[in-house]
């Protein structure tokens, strides 16, 4: 550890100049690079290595060490026919041959640190060698083969946020296309429709080449391993729902019935929404997206039961048999009520007139909602036999959805008003006590005081409840980030190691003080080191103020200076709301013992504002 790491100490007189520069400059650069280089012993005995040297970077890409590996290579150095060398295999002949090889040697020579990490060579494996041994000290994104996209990358992201509103687009319009027969030789649609199609091929293309979490956790990025999860799970929904049943309804010549049986089967587009319960369980755990997302559930569904709604009625409208009007069917009795009645032209031999497909669609909507969510004003009415069984299966399903939708809204508002109202009940609690115990009324103000002051700072988070959730040290880290503040701003604590912070931080205890509250009365124990963080407070002696109190002054004992603990010969009292951080007589005891060396440290720079043991003595540079 006292040498240089260039091993310039073993350097001879047969050793290559050129290499040792290589060395040299490798460690000048902070490269990774391999060396077959020769080099002494004590007793001056040659000896040939192996050389691979990796630099050691920490989180922030700085290199803090380097990572030396020798292999002796004598061996497989000398020459393959001579004394030494009788009696070997014809194995550990070619092993040597090999080794001695130049152009082996130079496929070791890494041109970049990925080449370190992944490219393994036939030497490196006889001489064990492999990427295994030289690790990576540092957090990195992991390395994909090329055409390779992470899930989680910000790309991937927004490209899915892309396929959500394109697959919500899909479950409106595709349903509505298929019930109100809009005209498939229409461009604007025929384009739309086809953009939308080409993008869903394009995620499909995509999502061959994205990584997905593997059972135990990993992130899989062999594209082998994509191939075939996909191919199992989501492809085939995928693909036909992506396929083009447009393109073929957009010929004249096709014949009706196969391009009704192609606009039918748009439907199956509404597969897509497989790609909605993909990202579900990322967005389940808040309140508001589930509120919004039963809301979007119950008027889709009204959507696609107010298309059925219509093409029932459509159907039943006019007898193609006899070629006449149902007087009894709902779109009949709405085009009177409207006055766009139906009517037969006589020259065409079709039945035209009739409510606007707008009109129709907003007719529709509002009878399946009034159904949905069991009003049923009567204005629309089913009348033939298939209008009513078709009410009679809404009003089953719209009772469920009811029933679920507005149950879980119930659940939300309360989870949302959770804590208002406990902190409602705590305070019916508080000043139900104190009228039982006939609290006097300027007590009675102080406590109610504090208890919404405090609420109010702290939102009825319980700290304590928190931090034993948390595993040791992710409680100690939380505990250093909330006294960080007392640890940057006292000198006394510039000296103390990580690991000494972290034993001071969790011994720590914040408190919030109302005016008037009296921290400490003369007289008793003075068990506890206080940190102003924020606040004012007064020292009174003898009914007198003797010092003022702000951010960053500490007041207590010096505990580790006195065998005894003290009486408080003072009053301390808060003037406005205060925040101290607190340190028990026990607890930093405890820790000074363990860290002597901070504890002298500790005892020479700390500075007590106000020393509650000695009567009359504080610190006239932090006093007003």
């Amino acid at each position: 550890m006292q040498k240089s790491s260039t091993c310039s100490f073993m350097y001879g007189e047969l050793t290559d100049k050129k290499t040792i520069e290589k060395v040299r400059q490798t460690f000048d650069n902070y490269e990774s690079n391999c060396f077959e280089v020769l080099l002494y012993k004590k007793n001056r005995t040659p000896v040939w290595f192996y050389m691979q040297i990796a630099p050691i970077r920490n989180e922030h890409e700085k290199v803090v060490l380097f990572l030396c590996t020798f292999k002796d290579i004598t061996l497989f150095k000398q020459p393959i026919e001579d004394d030494s060398t009788k009696g070997w295999t014809k194995f550990a002949r070619l092993t040597r041959a090999l080794t001695n090889s130049r152009s082996v040697l130079q496929q070791l020579t890494p041109m970049n640190k990925t080449e370190v990490v992944h490219k393994h060579s036939r030497l490196a494996e006889v001489l064990q060698l492999g990427s295994d041994i030289l690790p990576q000290y540092k957090q990195e994104a992991p390395k994909t083969p090329p055409h390779i996209i992470l899930h989680y990358c910000a790309f991937k992201t927004t490209w899915d946020w892309v396929i959500l509103i394109l697959t919500f687009y899909t479950a409106i319009m595709v349903p509505y296309n298929v019930s109100f027969k809009t005209k498939q030789n229409n461009i604007a649609w025929l384009v739309l429709d086809s953009v939308v199609d080409v993008i869903f091929l394009v995620d499909i293309v995509l999502n061959f080449h994205t990584t997905f979490v593997g059972p135990g956790g990993e992130v899989i990025s062999d594209p082998k391993l994509i191939r075939m999860n996909y191919l199992k799970t989501w492809f085939v929904i995928d693909l036909l729902s992506c396929l083009p049943y447009d393109i073929i309804n957009a010929f004249e010549n096709v014949d009706e019935g196969i391009s009704s049986l192609f606009s039918s089967l748009k439907v199956v587009r509404l597969l897509r929404l497989g790609r909605v319960a993909r990202k579900l369980d990322h967005y389940l755990e808040y309140g508001a997206a589930v509120l919004v997302l039963l809301v979007c559930v119950f008027g889709l569904v009204a959507h696609w039961l107010a298309c059925i709604w219509y093409s029932i009625g459509d159907y039943e409208v006019i007898d193609e048999v006899t070629n006449t009007i149902q007087i009894d069917s709902w779109l009949y009795q709405l085009a009177l009520s409207i006055g766009t009645p139906y009517r037969y032209n006589t020259s065409a031999g079709i039945w035209e007139g009739g409510p606007s497909k707008d009109s129709l669609y907003v007719s529709s909507l509002y009878f399946t909602m009034t159904s949905l969510t069991t009003i049923g004003f009567g204005n629309i009415a089913p009348t033939t036999d298939v209008e009513k069984m078709f009410s009679v299966a809404m009003m089953m399903v719209g009772s469920l959805l009811y029933a679920t939708i507005f149950g879980n809204v119930t659940t939300i508002f309360q989870q949302m008003y959770a804590n208002t109202n406990r902190y409602h009940e705590m305070l019916n609690n508080v000043r139900d006590f104190l009228k039982l115990y006939q609290v006097p009324k300027g007590l009675s103000e102080r406590v109610m005081d504090y208890i919404v002051s405090t609420w109010s700072m702290s939102k009825g988070i319980d700290t304590e409840k928190v931090l034993s959730i948390c595993p040791k040290d992710m409680r100690a880290d939380i505990c250093v980030h909330l006294n960080r503040k007392v640890f940057n701003e006292h000198p006394a604590f510039r000296l103390a190691s990580d690991g000494c912070l972290r034993a001071l931080a969790v011994e720590f205890q914040t408190i919030h003080c109302a005016p008037g509250d009296l921290i400490y009365h003369a007289g008793e124990s003075v068990d506890a080191l206080c940190f102003v963080v924020s606040g004012s407070l007064e020292v009174i002696q003898d009914d007198e103020v003797v010092a003022i109190l702000g951010k960053g002054d500490v007041f207590g004992d010096i505990f580790w200076k006195e065998t005894t603990l003290a009486h408080a010969c003072a009053n301390v009292r808060a003037l406005t709301y205060c925040d101290l951080h607190i340190i028990k007589r026990e607890a930093l005891l405890k820790v000074l013992d363990f860290y002597t060396a901070f504890a002298n440290s500790f005892s020479r720079n700390l500075t007590l504002t106000c020393n509650l043991r000695k009567r009359g003595w504080f610190s006239m540079a932090n006093a007003l």
